[in-house]
């Protein structure tokens, strides 16, 4: 069986948990839609908390997907092997699976394709995968070079029609790829950040390796992770740099708080990244040495992350068809719930039942010598 580092799994459960919060919150709580960035004055503090708190989902996957390239590229029997054969290979199924079982279970039809998270940590992967071929300092340089650099393209548009809309539309601004009455497909999470992100994961994969002890990459993790914070206080603090959308203060310190935190997910500025990053780069450091019942069960989930995420889309949207059979629409067409609240004990008990068959699978997927199960 393949050595597992506990903290990693650990991280990517509990960005599964509040994953599965905020897609709960999509299916039950959608008719008090958020724009991006959210609008402080007109979004209640508790939904926008909500919303701000699954923020750190995207990053933290896509950063720990090129660590784990990386560390497979690196085994801790010391023999490397090169990662670029399954990471495009990986990458092109997780593209496939996002316009197929992905998108059917949003609608539980094949209408607009909205190419979402899935299909950007695809196309990273792929990206990756000829990235990796260069010197590790060159990936780190252009991993940087990236993250800290495109919120300088903003100014860069180009409208439906225009040459180069569709490729600019897929690496930095969100919108239709394609929008006709025959097909619609939705780039909503434009990929040019997200091969930044990957690139530094994969930059920062020796932190796990074996030449390095735990007291180190704590104390480099814990560094980073300050690093990071203070970068963005600073550049936020000012309205220097790094987010399109300056910070006000509001007409109470909560709405001032919630100003200076509202950062542009889609594409991810660079404020949005040092918040996400600079918060996971602690939690992995904290993770490290820490063992519980609540940590036991987050690294299983972290265990199988694919396999808990094609599973906790198609349990909602059989709960929602239940529901709406039930009870039937009561905000227009959607049937929601009254308060935010709701949402996270609806969670909750998800969480608690959805437990049971991922570490059923987590067992067998690493226990199993089946090729096709390491996909998963």
């Amino acid at each position: 069986m393949k050595r597992r580092i506990a903290s990693i799994d650990i991280m990517r459960g509990l960005v599964i948990v509040l994953m599965l919060i905020d897609h709960v919150r999509e299916r039950f709580y959608l008719h008090m839609q958020v724009s991006d960035p959210m609008d402080v004055n007109s979004t209640d503090p508790a939904l926008f908390f909500t919303r701000l708190s699954a923020h750190i989902c995207a990053p933290t996957f896509v950063f720990l997907t090129g660590l784990s390239a990386w560390l497979y590229a690196h085994p801790s029997s010391g023999n490397q092997r090169s990662a670029s054969g399954f990471l495009f290979k990986r990458g092109l199924f997780l593209v496939l699976l996002e316009v197929t079982l992905v998108n059917f279970s949003w609608a539980g039809s094949f209408g607009t394709f909205w190419l979402q998270v899935i299909w950007v940590i695809g196309l990273s992967m792929i990206a990756l995968s000829v990235l990796v071929m260069l010197p590790r300092w060159l990936i780190g340089a252009i991993g940087f070079a990236i993250v800290f650099g495109h919120n300088l393209l903003t100014p860069i548009t180009f409208q439906p029609g225009e040459f180069g809309y569709s490729l600019w539309t897929i690496l930095h601004d969100r919108g239709f790829l394609l929008d006709t009455e025959a097909l619609r497909i939705k780039i909503s999470y434009p990929l040019l950040p997200w091969i930044g992100v990957i690139a530094l994961g994969y930059f920062a994969g020796p932190l796990y390796g074996r030449a390095v002890d735990a007291i180190t990459r704590r104390k480099t993790l814990i560094g980073l992770g300050l690093g990071c914070l203070v970068l963005l206080l600073l550049l936020r603090g000012f309205n220097f740099y790094g987010e399109t959308l300056p910070w006000e203060t509001g007409a109470t310190a909560t709405q001032t708080v919630m100003s200076f935190l509202n950062f542009t997910k889609y594409p991810p500025s660079l404020d949005f990244l040092l918040l996400t990053l600079g918060i996971a780069f602690l939690l992995l450091a904290w993770f490290e040495p820490r063992k519980n019942a609540v940590l036991d069960a987050l690294e299983v989930f972290g265990s199988a992350p694919m396999f808990f995420y094609l599973l906790h889309l198609y349990v909602l949207l059989i709960l929602y068809q239940i529901v709406i059979a039930l009870f039937g629409p009561n905000h227009g067409d959607l049937f929601g719930v009254d308060h935010i609240g709701w949402v996270w004990l609806i969670s909750a008990a998800l969480i608690i039942v959805m437990y049971f068959p991922t570490r059923a699978f987590s067992r067998f997927k690493h226990s199993t010598d089946l090729w096709w199960v390491k996909y998963f």
